[in-house]
Order: structure tokens, then C-alpha cells, then sequence
């Protein structure tokens, strides 16, 4: 695709996995003007990267973007590889006009109009979608520099498989569904240790039984009951947000039938090793910091935000800067905002609130898009 803009864009959609593809489909069923920016040199790559085994834990029957249903047993899950090729084929499918490997480096507002750049080059649009997710930048505490140089350092997102690890024991920090799935597999290979508390758990057992008879509910309170439109979902948000998400198919016991050692929250280091709560200095190889993600719009002007982070806004729309929007944000309407499902409604409730530029200037677009 040609990457030269020669008119000011309808919408700008910065961010090319599934809330952007599902933007995206709803902008063109609208035949407005719109480019969506994809860091990523090939549509999935947000999946691509995760580690080998990781499936989903929505059934296919949900995993699927307006207008084409996941190509899966309705019941099964998806790996993240088929969710990866699924997106691509999205993509494909309805010609969206994706520019990959665009990273923005800077996103103001210039007069009427947003101004993207990256690499030196820029775009211009009335509204921008700011399509990033949640996972922007990976969250580990300041003294894990301070482990000793001999041990064997993974944020889950750089985390792959077991063969990455050096021989000796593993420290797995935080036990969300990450540490959970990320423990037990390496406790195949490893002694294991999980430090920190899960946030709750399932109580029925993950998989096609649950899929057909529990995850519905489950679907149902994430989208509909569990929002921001509800006394129960307003107070319910920021524990939400700040406490991890139960664990949903690896359970404690599981861990505990594996061999995997439960041991307190780490709290510093102490001569090169983890020291935790207890005060318990632990012998490790490997530390796997499965410690989340943290919100990082350092690229967005400082105007257009709330101190450096996710400005006032209203199911997506920013509503002290006209014309930008927000996307596939944790808890950004419901509970459910952050997964396939919600992204996909979230992202068509947006599309109906994006405003059409003036005449002139979608006439100058459209020229423009005739030239390029």
C-alpha cells in the first residue's frame, strides 16, 4: 500500500490488531476514509509473539470480528497462532486499508486535525482511534536490575517456551492466568516456584462443558451486566483494574498436583537473589515476571491526555479533546471491553459517535485517495 497520504483523513486508526481490524470493518461499512497504522510488520503479530502454547480462553464461538465467525469447532480454543492467522485473514478479507510496521512515534493536534508521525513520515486526520490495547508496555519492578547477571530474566511477553531457560530452579512472579499457564508448563522441565496470590478462581472447570454450559454467563455479565452503565459494574471496575483476573483453566491445585511451590509476594533483592516477603532469600536460575502490563501513551501529546495517562472519556470518547477515541481499554465500558467479544461491540458503539468531517474536506480525501 502506498504509505504517502495526499489528503486529510476522515479517521485515523492507530493500532492494527483486533480492536483495529473491527474499527476498522465498521468505518468502511460506512465508506468513510480511514487508514489504520500498524506497528507490527504482518496483521497478528500481537498474538504471534506470545508464548508457543497459549490458547484463549473464549470459546470460538466468540472469538470471532463483525461480519466473519472464528473458522473453528464453536466449542474448542483457540491457539494464539490460529487467532493470529485469523486476524490476517480478516484483514484481507475486507480490504482494510492497513499500513504494517508503522510504529507512531508522536500523535498531536494541529488546528482542525490530528497529525500522526512516524520514522518521517506523517498522516492527518479529523479523528483518531487510538487502537493500542491494554498490553503496551511490560511491567517489572525497578529492582530486578539488581538480580545477579547469572540469572535468566523473562517478562512473560519475551517468554516463549521452557527452552529458553538455563538449568536450575524458576521463579515465577505473580500468579495470574499468565504465571499459572507460564508455571506449570515449566514446571515439566524445572523446579518451580510461583510467588504472589491469585485473584480468585473459576469455580467449574475449563473447557467444551464449561464452554457450553458457563462461559455463556460468564459472556453475559462481562458484556451486559458487569459495565459501566451499572451500579454493580461501576463499583466493581477499579478492583477490576487493579487486582488480577481469576484464574481461569490452570487452577492452584493444578499447580499444587505439579510439584510447583507456593511462596510470598518478592519483595527486593539481596545479594544478586529474590528475597521475599518473609524475609526468605531464594536460590533461583531463572525469574519469570509475570507481572502484567502498564499503560505507556508517552507518544500522545501531554494536552490530550490526564497526566501522562487514559484521559476522562465515556464508553471511548474523549471527551475534552473532539474527535479522539480509545479502544480495547481494560474495563473501558464493561469487564468484557479488553477481550474479542467486547472489543468488537466497543468498537461498533464508537463507530456511530465518530463525527463525518465538513464536505470540503472528505472531497479533498477522496481526491486524494484517487491519486494515491
Amino acid at each position: 500500500m502506498n504509505t504517502n497520504q495526499t489528503g486529510t483523513l476522515d479517521t485515523m486508526i492507530i493500532g492494527g490488531g483486533q480492536a483495529g481490524l473491527a474499527m476498522g470493518h465498521y468505518l468502511k461499512e460506512q465508506n468513510r476514509t480511514f487508514l489504520i497504522l500498524d506497528a507490527n510488520p504482518r496483521t497478528g503479530d500481537a498474538w504471534r509473539q506470545r508464548w508457543d502454547s497459549l490458547r484463549v480462553f473464549t470459546p470460538a464461538k466468540y472469538d470471532g470480528l463483525p461480519g466473519v465467525p472464528f473458522p473453528a469447532d464453536p466449542l474448542s480454543f483457540p491457539t494464539k497462532d490460529e487467532v493470529a492467522g485469523y486476524l490476517e485473514g480478516y484483514a484481507e478479507r475486507f480490504t482494510l486499508p492497513v499500513i504494517r510496521g508503522v510504529r507512531v512515534e508522536r500523535l498531536w493536534r494541529e488546528a482542525d486535525r490530528f497529525v500522526a508521525a512516524s520514522n518521517g513520515q506523517r498522516w492527518e486526520a479529523h479523528n483518531v482511534v487510538v487502537a493500542t490495547g491494554c498490553s503496551q508496555a511490560p511491567k517489572v519492578p525497578g529492582y530486578a536490575a539488581d538480580l545477579d547477571a547469572s540469572i535468566v530474566q523473562l517478562h512473560s511477553s519475551q517468554y516463549r517456551n521452557a527452552g529458553q531457560l538455563q538449568a536450575g530452579p524458576v521463579l515465577v512472579v505473580g500468579l495470574g492466568n499468565s504465571g499459572a499457564e507460564i508455571a506449570l508448563e515449566v514446571s515439566r522441565t524445572h523446579s518451580t516456584s510461583v510467588a504472589g496470590k491469585p485473584g480468585g478462581e473459576f469455580p467449574v472447570k475449563h473447557g467444551p462443558t464449561a464452554a457450553r454450559y458457563f462461559l455463556p454467563i460468564v459472556r453475559f455479565l462481562g458484556l451486559h451486566v458487569l459495565t459501566l452503565s451499572t451500579p454493580l459494574g461501576r463499583k466493581a471496575a477499579p478492583a477490576f483494574k487493579a487486582h488480577a483476573t481469576p484464574l481461569i483453566r490452570t487452577k492452584s491445585k493444578d499447580l499444587a498436583a505439579a510439584g510447583v511451590q507456593f511462596v510470598p509476594r518478592v519483595a527486593g533483592v539481596q545479594d544478586g537473589m529474590p528475597v521475599l516477603a518473609d524475609g526468605t532469600r531464594v536460590e533461583v536460575s531463572n525469574v519469570v515476571w509475570c507481572t502484567g502490563y502498564r499503560e505507556d501513551f508517552s507518544w500522545i501529546d501531554p494536552g490530550m491526555l490526564d497526566g501522562g495517562a487514559l484521559p476522562p472519556q465515556h464508553r471511548g470518547v474523549a471527551l475534552r479533546t473532539p474527535g479522539l477515541f480509545f479502544l480495547g481499554q481494560e474495563f473501558q465500558y464493561a469487564a468484557a471491553s479488553a477481550t474479542l467479544p467486547g472489543t468488537a461491540r466497543d468498537a461498533r458503539h464508537l463507530a456511530h459517535r465518530i463525527p463525518r468531517p465538513p464536505m470540503a474536506a472528505r472531497e479533498s480525501a477522496h481526491a486524494g485517495e484517487k491519486e494515491a
